[in-house]
Parts: structure tokens; sequence; C-alpha cells
């Protein structure tokens, strides 16, 4: 007796004249098929959607540089340009007063000044400072209220771009209601961060934490002049962050699950459906019984 594979077939199919269509499951099947397209296209766009992974390590991510760059934008609201200036100090020895280089000074309104600058800072603690002390004339009521755009540590942070793994928590803090002859101090935690993008390429971005005071300050039995603080020191912790997308068997499966739970609900629903309709009728008719 020849083998007849027909016997496998576990979807027996049904003679279209003997089943019945009615509108609840029509109405059950579009709203299915709709269903699915609604989750499909969500869990298709999750698929394409790297994952974000990460980790810490002790470690210094960037070996080949002793130099880290930075990126300051701010706006000083009531100083002008021609007594403001960029000092850098760090526990190497380093002590630089009114650093000009990669530095552009942007008159604002009738006595203000948009201070930009990109410079490099070696791998120690240490600081950088806005303030008139590279200047020859000194302002008569120096105030340094201000509003911070951007200050950002790590690689292409000179045009301003976004770096994925960069965090910029001092944007847009606002100091414009500030006591006038105040300094500003901003103590900085910054951690070194590797950023590999889902094609193997691989950033040094920096991010950082932050805490703020204003104070007075009194030096040789007089005030000293205001000046805006960013005191820095590098944390040894390094946080890795490495971009991954889903296994395509995972969407796969997922697809399937998908399909195959809203059929199985659906045809749960129109039989509900059905034999409610059934009973109604047979109730209208007298046959319960």
């Amino acid at each position: 007796m020849p083998l007849d594979i027909r016997r496998f077939d576990i979807y027996r199919k049904v003679p279209k004249d003997l089943t019945q269509p009615t509108i609840a499951g029509a109405v059950v099947s579009i709203c299915s098929v709709l269903f699915i397209l609604f989750l499909l296209v969500s869990e298709l766009s999750l698929f394409i959607t790297p994952e974000l992974h990460s980790e810490l390590t002790v470690e210094d991510p960037v070996k080949h540089s002793e130099k880290i760059p930075v990126y300051i934008n701010i706006t000083l609201l009531k100083i002008g340009c021609d007594y403001v200036g960029l000092d850098i100090q760090d526990d190497m020895g380093r002590h630089e007063v009114g650093f000009k280089d990669n530095t552009v000074k942007v008159p604002f309104g009738d006595a203000g000044c948009r201070f930009e600058s990109n410079f490099l800072i070696n791998k120690v603690p240490g600081n950088f400072h806005v303030s008139t002390h590279s200047s020859r004339v000194q302002p008569d009521n120096p105030d340094m209220s201000h509003i911070v755009h951007k200050v950002r540590f790590g690689m292409e942070l000179a045009e301003g771009k976004d770096v994925k793994g960069s965090f910029n928590p001092l944007e847009n803090v606002d100091k414009s209601n500030s006591d006038p002859i105040a300094t500003h101090d901003y103590i900085i935690r910054v951690v070194p961060t590797v950023y590999e993008d889902i094609h193997g390429n691989i950033r040094f971005p920096f991010q950082y934490t932050y805490s703020s005071r204003d104070m007075i300050q009194y030096h040789h039995g007089g005030r000293a002049l205001p000046a805006i603080w960013f005191r820095y020191e590098l944390s040894p912790i390094t946080v890795r962050y490495k971009e991954r997308r889903k296994p395509f068997y995972t969407f796969l499966t997922t697809i399937c699950a998908i399909i195959g739970g809203t059929f199985t609900v659906a045809g749960i629903l129109d039989s509900l459906v059905f034999s409610a309709a059934e009973i109604f009728r047979k109730a209208e008719l007298g046959k319960l019984s």
C-alpha cells in the first residue's frame, strides 16, 4: 500500500460550502488584521533600533592622548567682551591667563558678551575660569551674571555637535539673577566614556556631573573680583556603551507569537460572539429548551 503523505497534514481543510460567514466574524477578522499590522510595525521599529548596553571598567580609554578637548559656550549678560578672558590652571603647573586660541567673543546686547572657546586640558585635576584677570583695565563694577549654553568634554565638541554618550548637564543653567558681586563656582566630576555604535565606530566622549555654589570672595583684606570657575577632576571609572542589534531569530519568534496569538484569541472571541448570537436567536424563537 503506497504511503499517502496527506495523512500527515495537521491543517485539514474544510470545504468552503460547509462554512458560514458572519458579520461578527468579518469585524473580528478585520480588527485582528489591523492589530497584527500595528504590532508588526512596532516590533520592526524595535528590531531596527539598536539596543544600548553599558558596563563599567577601570581604565584609561584614550591612551593615545594625554589631553582632553573642552568646549565652552556661555553668555555674560552684564560685562563687555573687552574685559573677558579665559584662564586655565591644573595640578601639573599649567597656568595660562587670557587664553586666546580658538576663542570667539561676540558682543551681546548693550553690555554683554557671548563667549566661546575650544581648548585642551591635561588628565589631572584643575580648573578653567572666565574672568577679567587678563584685562589690563578692570571694569568699575564687574558683574559675572551669565547663562551657560554648553560645557562639554571630549572629541568633536568644538563644532558643538551632539555626540552620543556625551551629556551636557550644564546646558541652559541660568545665573542671570545672581548677586552682581558673586563668584560662581562649578565643581565638575568628569567620567571617561567609550561609545561604540552598531557599525563598530568608536568615539570617546565624556560625561560629567556637577554641583555649584555662588559666593563672595575676599583676598588680602579686600573683595576679590568675581569670576566663573569650572573646577574639574577625572573619575577613574570608565563607562562603556555598545550598540547591539537583536538577533534576527528573536524577531521571527516575536512575529510568529503575534500572528498565532492574535488569531487564536480572535477565534475564541468569534466563537463566543457566534454562540451568544445563536442562543439569542433561539431564545427569540422559543427553542432554548
